[in-house]
């Protein structure tokens, strides 16, 4: 079956009706303050974005990676994310900037709510288009709402959420989702009537490790031989696996990762998504490569390159977001994944003294490589009163359910 591009995936009959707004008829709380809604990052100059940006915050709300979006048309009316940007303005100052996009479709977020729009449906209550703040494609925690430095940042933030959720009805959204916040974040959107969701994803903490043995004893022996037996095995195949310096990332390099990516989501078939093109992978290494920590396996002996991970590093922490092999029918090589998704990563981890490695969602097979269960956090506010009180003993049937998983995990490592 032929892979499912995201361009196809159904859109509403004017899916540009919400990028031509810009100051809107809207008074937030905080009086002070007016609202724009941007059709790009680039209304807003890209110093002056990133000036918004905190040293926690992941690197994927950074206006180039952003822009790479928006310019390659990742995202955009014909992709179903049609970007509607919010920005608060004090005067002519900006005092925060949140990502944000109307949804026509539940796909590329990584937080599932099918189930919530089926729901919705059987109430004859339309669930789409939706407000999502978030990165698309992207399930990693950050800031989601960028504020000015000097500001009072709860403050800011509930008036956001409030502002959001009053939105909703002369834009014609169900709901307000807000995907992958950290969790300091989380309190002023609960104070403004969000519900809280949690999930849960597997990180590597170096914890004083600085030698790869630091990070084999911290296993039984049955694990470490098996991490052992499973290098050993990709090595003594003749395939290298490094990390490439920042340099040796070339425009030809992001044109062969993107036919690995693509690779990969085509041996998916139908439920593959391939939410990304090769410009954007060209663009990222023109614009942020100074963030790319690559990976690249290859034979030994020919040179031919095999595969490769797409990491991106900033402060003391690693993301993983996309792998992938040389070709559609490219041979399965037993433990490749695991080399060059985690182990790989781990060792750049503990040589460049990074503390943390988020190598992306799902897998439970990550728990045996020294990752740990870890929470992340969605917030969600729905215009309908019936669905929002159906949600509410759901959502806190699951958070118990994660926590328990979590505390369980902890104890069996």
């Amino acid at each position: 079956m032929s892979t499912r591009r995201l361009d196809s995936l159904p859109s509403a009959a004017q899916p540009d009706r919400f990028g031509d707004r810009a100051d809107l008829a809207f008074a937030p709380a905080d009086s002070s303050l007016a609202v724009r809604m941007l059709p790009s990052v680039r209304a807003i100059p890209q110093a002056t974005w990133d000036a918004l940006v905190g040293d926690e915050s992941s690197p994927f709300v950074e206006w180039a990676w952003l822009d790479a979006l928006e310019e390659t048309g990742c995202v955009g009316p014909a992709a179903g994310w049609t970007i509607a940007h919010l920005s608060f303005w004090r005067g002519g100052d900006v005092v925060a900037v949140v990502p944000t996009y109307m949804k026509t479709h539940g796909e590329g977020e990584f937080v599932f709510d099918w189930a919530w729009a089926e729901a919705a449906a059987r109430m004859r209550s339309a669930y789409y288009p939706k407000m999502v703040v978030a990165v698309p494609f992207t399930p990693a925690t950050g800031d989601r709402v960028l504020v000015a430095p000097g500001e009072d940042r709860t403050k800011v933030i509930h008036t956001v959420a409030i502002a959001a959720r009053e939105l909703c009805d002369p834009m014609g959204t169900s709901g307000v989702h807000v995907l992958f916040p950290r969790e300091l974040e989380t309190a002023p959107w609960q104070a403004a009537g969000y519900l809280r969701r949690d999930g849960v994803q597997f990180h590597w903490s170096r914890n004083g490790a600085c030698t790869w043995n630091d990070y084999l004893e911290r296993f039984p022996s049955k694990r470490r031989n098996q991490i052992k037996r499973e290098l050993r095995d990709v090595r003594d195949r003749g395939i290298e696996v490094r990390t490439l310096d920042a340099g040796e990332i070339t425009v030809d390099l992001a044109r062969a990762m993107y036919s690995y990516y693509e690779s990969t989501v085509n041996k998916h078939g139908v439920w593959g998504r391939l939410y990304l093109n090769e410009r954007f992978f060209v663009r990222i290494v023109e614009a942020f490569r100074h963030r790319l920590a690559w990976v690249m396996a290859r034979d030994r002996r020919s040179g031919q390159a095999l595969g490769g991970a797409f990491n991106v590093v900033k402060g003391r922490r690693m993301y993983g977001r996309y792998w992938g092999t040389e070709g559609p029918h490219a041979p399965d090589i037993p433990f490749l994944h695991f080399v060059v998704c985690y182990y790989e990563g781990i060792r750049h981890c503990i040589e460049r003294g990074l503390d943390v490695f988020e190598p992306g969602a799902g897998g439970e097979h990550k728990l045996a490589r020294g990752f740990v269960p870890t929470r992340t956090f969605s917030m969600h506010w729905l215009r309908n009163p019936r669905l929002r009180a159906a949600l509410e003993p759901w959502l806190e049937r699951e958070r118990e359910q994660v926590a328990a998983f979590v505390e369980q995990s902890a104890t069996e490592m």
